[in-house]
């Protein structure tokens, strides 16, 4: 049996955020922070993901003070609560072909997760694809939600955001155990 742990490599390694209203959607990107992933002859097998939360981009909205005001309000505590929760971590508890399960935490809140995921292997880096989908009121993210406040109209904020993930991972250890 071979066991391999990849080390993802920031720098290639993105995630970009979408979360939709009734009038549209905005998008961006954070950071992951440290993450690694663990294969077992050639499988994934576990893993775990540490994102900054006080690193939310907003890509669509370009006037700076709009920007920095969404930014501002995405860091406050209707959504991440990013001075007191700087990270939050996704670990991987099992993995079924391409499905994995695993734990989100998010505001020291944690729930669990499924998703589908391709991974490809080319001898020392690792590739990742995945699409997570997060519905933020059970991170007490209940800004403008439909199950928590009334007669919203057009300023409704759907309760699901999505993250969609590409990673870069390069192999740091391997052993063969008999």
């Amino acid at each position: 049996m071979k066991n391999q742990k990849f080390e993802v490599l920031n720098a290639q390694s993105k995630i970009h955020w979408v979360g939709k209203k009734v009038t549209g959607a905005h998008d961006g990107t954070i950071e992951i922070k440290e993450g690694e992933l663990i294969l077992n002859d050639g499988q994934l097998s576990g893993g775990k993901f540490i994102i900054d939360t006080t690193s939310i981009i907003i890509l669509d909205v370009i006037d700076p003070t709009t920007n920095a005001q969404f930014a501002g309000h995405l860091a406050s505590d209707d959504f991440f609560s990013s001075q007191k929760f700087p990270e939050a971590t996704l670990e991987i508890n099992s993995v079924l072909g391409k499905h994995i399960e695993g734990n989100l935490t998010i505001k020291g809140i944690t729930h669990a997760i499924g998703f589908d995921a391709e991974i490809n292997t080319n001898g020392d880096l690792l590739t990742a694809t995945g699409k997570l989908i997060i519905d933020r009121t059970k991170y007490e993210m209940r800004f403008r939600s439909g199950n928590f406040f009334m007669d919203l109209g057009d300023t409704l904020i759907y309760n699901d955001f999505e993250l969609n993930v590409s990673l870069t991972a390069k192999e740091v250890s391997e052993t063969i155990l008999a």
